[in-house]
């Protein structure tokens, strides 16, 4: 495993950027390593942090950290200051602080702003070292969710021919940290039950708290919400022509159903699907890097699997 030094992390280039998003100013921050400039022309991640689509921001290191550790690994990384739904007072969000006056959006704006910087960053790529086709797009948790939403609402709007100009580039892949798929949580499995009932602090994420993150983010009922809100709610039929896919999930984390089903789901449409659980860690791994190998582990899945593409 790849540890990186705190060296590495301080030499990674940074540039903020404000874009002219669909619903007004959109922030996005610029992370390459050192050799990005002198590299051929390879892979780039654009990202969304996680925070129950209500909270968070560019400096968490789910965010922060999660793009240092991939540009020092040689992937350009575009990290996205998506809008955010309104504070919800029961979702447990920890230390994660609502960023800024514009907070109180509901779907599809934050998708679609992810959306946006994605096709900016498509026009960008050269200037990150980057090949257009080969920009992926990837989140955590609320932010794997929009990752997911854009390619669906993408891939249903090309007729799953692949996108083209009116729906929209598809991402090259799809890279994912225990996203939440699901408004209506799966079954949760025994071994799984009997792992959150030894660790209580870890059992934040059962039916009805997800339900309340859900209908927070669409604006009302989660009842009949659209596939690209909810992706674990699209078909077989609806994922055909998905981009390749990796997930990794916490082994402790009740939102982990949610993605093995959508993993599952994809595989049944032939979808290229990579998956990987990392051991004994709650839900949001990545935002806490220092807890021990899991964080670093998880980047080094995501990188191998996005070098594989050069």
């Amino acid at each position: 495993m790849h540890r990186t030094v705190v060296a590495e992390l301080d030499a990674v280039g940074t540039q903020d950027h404000v874009l002219e998003g669909p619903h007004g100013p959109l922030p996005v921050r610029l992370y390459r390593g050192q050799d990005a400039a002198s590299a051929r022309p390879g892979p780039a991640l654009v990202w969304a942090h996680g925070g129950g689509f209500a909270y968070g921001d560019l400096e968490m290191a789910e965010a922060d950290w999660v793009a240092r550790s991939l540009a020092a690994r040689g992937i350009p990384v575009v990290s996205v200051g998506y809008r955010l739904a309104p504070a919800l007072h029961e979702l447990d969000a920890g230390d994660l602080a609502q960023a800024g006056p514009e907070a109180g959006v509901h779907y599809p704006v934050p998708g679609e702003e992810l959306a946006a910087a994605f096709d900016w960053t498509r026009t960008r790529a050269a200037d990150l070292g980057a090949a257009p086709d080969q920009v992926s797009l990837g989140g955590a948790s609320a932010g794997g969710n929009l990752a997911a939403g854009v390619a669906l609402t993408r891939l249903r709007r090309s007729g799953h021919d692949g996108g083209g100009n009116e729906a929209g580039h598809q991402p090259a892949q799809l890279i994912l940290a225990y996203p939440t798929l699901h408004a209506v949580q799966p079954p949760t499995p025994a071994e799984l039950r009997a792992l959150l009932d030894a660790d209580p602090e870890a059992d934040r994420f059962g039916a009805e708290p997800v339900r309340r993150m859900y209908e927070n983010y669409l604006g009302g009922a989660v009842d009949h919400a659209p596939v690209g809100a909810v992706p674990g709610t699209a078909t077989v039929a609806e994922l055909t022509g998905h981009p390749p896919t990796t997930i990794v999930t916490g082994e402790v984390d009740e939102l982990r159903v949610s993605a093995e089903a959508y993993a599952a789901a994809l595989r049944e449409a032939g979808v290229d699907v990579e998956t990987h659980m990392a051991q004994g860690v709650r839900h949001g791994h990545l935002n806490r890097p220092e807890e021990g190998p899991a964080a670093e582990q998880t980047i080094d899945w995501f990188a191998a699997r996005l070098l594989r593409t050069v």
